[in-house]
C-alpha cells in the first residue's frame, strides 16, 4: 500500500513571503509525498517579488502564486488538510478557523524580512528562505511511519522547535 499524499496549509497574516515560500519549498523538495498550500488571515494582495524571485530559482512555477486569504481552505470544496503550520507570530497568535477534520497544527516560526536597502531586505529574505528550506528538508526527510497519527503531530512540532540559524 502506498503512503497518501499529505496536505499542509502555510499561514501568515498577508500571504505574501514566508507562507508563500514555505509552500513553495515543501511542493519542491517533497513532489509526490506532500503537497502545499499558503494562505493568510489578512492576505496583502500581492506576493513580495523577493519571495517570487527566489521561488523561481529553485523551478518553482510562479505563475499562478496570489496572496489569498485562508477563508479559501474551510469550505466544503476545500482539500482537506492534513497539516496546519503558522509561519509568524502574529498568524500564530490569531484564532484560527476550525479546520475540517482537525489537522495536525504546529508553529514554525520565521522573523519577518527585513532591512534598510534593498541588499539588506534580499539578504534577509535569503536567510529565511534556507532556514524553511531547512525545516522543509526535515519533513520531507521523516520515515513514513512519522507521517500519521500522534507521531506526525510530534514530528511537526518537534520541526517547529528546531533551530535553523
Amino acid at each position: 500500500m502506498s503512503n497518501p499524499v499529505l496536505n499542509v496549509l502555510f499561514l501568515c497574516t498577508a500571504n505574501s513571503a514566508r507562507s508563500v515560500m514555505s509552500e513553495g519549498w515543501l511542493n519542491v523538495l517533497g513532489a509526490g509525498r506532500f503537497r502545499a498550500f499558503s494562505a493568510g488571515s489578512h492576505p496583502s494582495g500581492r506576493v513580495n517579488p523577493h519571495a517570487i524571485a527566489l521561488l523561481g530559482g529553485i523551478g518553482y512555477d510562479t505563475s499562478t502564486l496570489h496572496s489569498k486569504s485562508w477563508d479559501v481552505f474551510e469550505g466544503a470544496e476545500a482539500p482537506h488538510m492534513d497539516i496546519v503550520v503558522t509561519v509568524c507570530g502574529n498568524a500564530k497568535n490569531e484564532v484560527c478557523p476550525v479546520w475540517p477534520g482537525h489537522p495536525t497544527t504546529a508553529h514554525w516560526g520565521y522573523e519577518d524580512p527585513h532591512g534598510e536597502t534593498d541588499e539588506a531586505v534580499r539578504a534577509s529574505f535569503e536567510k529565511i528562505f534556507q532556514q524553511i528550506r531547512k525545516r522543509t528538508e526535515l519533513l520531507v526527510q521523516a520515515p513514513a511511519e512519522r507521517l500519521q497519527g500522534d507521531a506526525l503531530k510530534q514530528l511537526v512540532r518537534e520541526i517547529g522547535e528546531t533551530a535553523v540559524e
